[in-house]
């Protein structure tokens, strides 16, 4: 039972180097994509800033143009005004209210498109504003992610070539056989690849194990395997260390 006990010990620490090793190579394929994501957002936000550039360049210049157009007929109604009073015959004079009346109308119509077109303005400005606000929030989030990602890439390195020399170790401590079997399942299945069975059920697939199995699991004289997920398995209660 001893030298049961001693195997059980020596896979359940291999397989703690194993998970730290699966968790660190996981953060260093992720922290990467998360800079790339932020890299991505931010070039989507410069896109979108630069359509609200533009929309807010010509709507400046079609209010600059209507503007123009309201002072330029307001000016001419002006003249017309003045004029009105030195008309030496009625048809000339009614020709003259026609040609103020729809200058009028025109720049009623154009004050209202000018109206509609300012709000537009202002809206697309307060957009712009909220834009860059996010723009230079994602920039300096950015920045900081850079600048902190080169260092803890180099601990994790660091960190897995330490776990890489234990894993070494650890291996030389199990026999042959018995390691060639855990690496075999380690490489097909998601880890753990060593569980315990607590009450008939395997803790690694929760499904119980058959009866005639888990009488041989208790009498702790081999490494068995559960007939359902073959991860390898152990009685919990031969083993305190329990690797859940």
């Amino acid at each position: 039972m001893s030298k049961y006990i001693e195997q059980i010990k020596k896979l359940v620490s291999l397989q703690e180097i194993d998970t730290e090793l699966i968790q660190l190579k996981n953060r260093m394929e992720e922290a990467p994509r998360h800079l790339e994501n932020l890299q991505n957002e931010l070039k989507n936000l410069e896109e979108q800033k630069y359509h609200i550039e533009e929309r807010v360049k010509l709507l400046s210049e079609q209010k600059k143009k209507l503007q123009s157009d309201i002072d330029q007929d307001g000016d001419k109604i002006k003249k017309s005004k003045n004029k009105l009073m030195m008309v030496s015959n009625t048809k000339e004079y009614h020709a003259m209210m026609r040609e103020m009346d729809n200058l009028e109308k025109l720049n009623r119509f154009r004050e209202e498109e000018l109206n509609n077109l300012l709000e537009d303005l202002q809206a697309q400005q307060a957009k712009k504003e909220e834009l860059n606000n996010q723009f230079q929030s994602l920039q300096d989030e950015l920045a900081t992610t850079q600048a902190t990602l080169d260092s803890e890439l180099q601990q994790i390195q660091e960190r897995i070539q330490e776990l890489e020399n234990d894993r070494e170790k650890a291996c030389a401590d199990v026999p042959v056989p018995i390691l060639s079997r855990y690496n075999f399942i380690k490489d097909r299945l998601h880890n753990p690849v060593i569980v315990s069975v607590r009450q008939s059920v395997c803790t690694g697939c929760f499904i119980s194990i058959p009866p005639q199995s888990f009488v041989e699991i208790q009498k702790g004289e081999q490494i068995l395997s559960c007939p359902n997920c073959q991860r390898l398995i152990y009685w919990e209660e031969h083993y305190s260390g329990n690797p859940q």
